[in-house]
């Protein structure tokens, strides 16, 4: 799944990696949780970055608070949350890399997930829930059955498109975008632990992406 993600690259990189402008109160962001909102790539607005509530607000939801913030890719089409963005609504959301956590007796422990070269996109679709006052544009990120990378630490992941298809995630037909929805290669990413910092959305700084110092630094301490 995807529960947690970052967007910390600068306006340039950012602007040129996609092709798009970026809006003037663009703010470099470590630690992201749903609830809140994602700079997203949509099919009706492709020349430019937009921020969107994370997670659709099914028709039984009372508010933002009851988005959801994934969807299945396999069964996206059936459900009819998403049906209607499935067909029509496809967006990219940038990444600098997200967060999993790792079972470990009677904790969890954080890592962060990131491709060696800098960022990539994960797959989503976008919505707008006209229950409150206000319209409010919402999104949720798909995901898929984990690689070998991420195999250990969970057993689902986010939808990584290569850079290559990511044009065409956006103006493809759903059985087109189908064929995208696959375990991204994990060659080009790589996962290492963080501390808990990042288990608070309150801490959204530089710090949050640090390795974490283990005591023991090689296998002569233990002999």
């Amino acid at each position: 799944m995807c529960g947690r993600t970052s967007l910390f690259a600068d306006r340039d990189t950012l602007q040129t990696r996609f092709d798009v402008t970026v809006p003037e109160d663009y703010t470099p962001r470590y630690n992201i949780a749903p609830g809140e909102d994602l700079a997203v790539i949509t099919n009706e607005a492709p020349e430019t970055i937009e921020h969107v509530h994370w997670g659709v607000i099914p028709p039984w939801g009372d508010g933002p608070g009851d988005g959801l913030i994934n969807a299945r890719a396999e069964t996206v089409a059936e459900k009819d949350v998403f049906a209607a963005a499935w067909e029509a609504r496809p967006c990219l959301v940038p990444s600098s890399g997200f967060y999993e956590w790792q079972p470990r007796g009677g904790h969890k422990q954080p890592y962060r997930v990131h491709r060696e070269d800098g960022l990539f996109a994960m797959a989503g679709l976008w919505e707008r829930w006209t229950g409150g006052e206000e319209p409010l544009r919402t999104v949720t990120i798909l995901t898929t059955a984990a690689n070998d990378l991420m195999a250990p630490l969970h057993d689902r992941m986010p939808v990584i498109l290569p850079p290559e298809a990511e044009s065409t995630w956006l103006t493809a037909e759903p059985e087109e975008r189908a064929t995208l929805c696959e375990p991204y290669p994990d060659e080009d990413f790589e996962a290492y632990e963080i501390t808990t910092r990042v288990n608070s959305p309150a801490n959204d700084d530089p710090e949050v992406i640090k390795p974490l110092e283990h005591e023991q630094t090689g296998l002569e301490e233990f002999s």
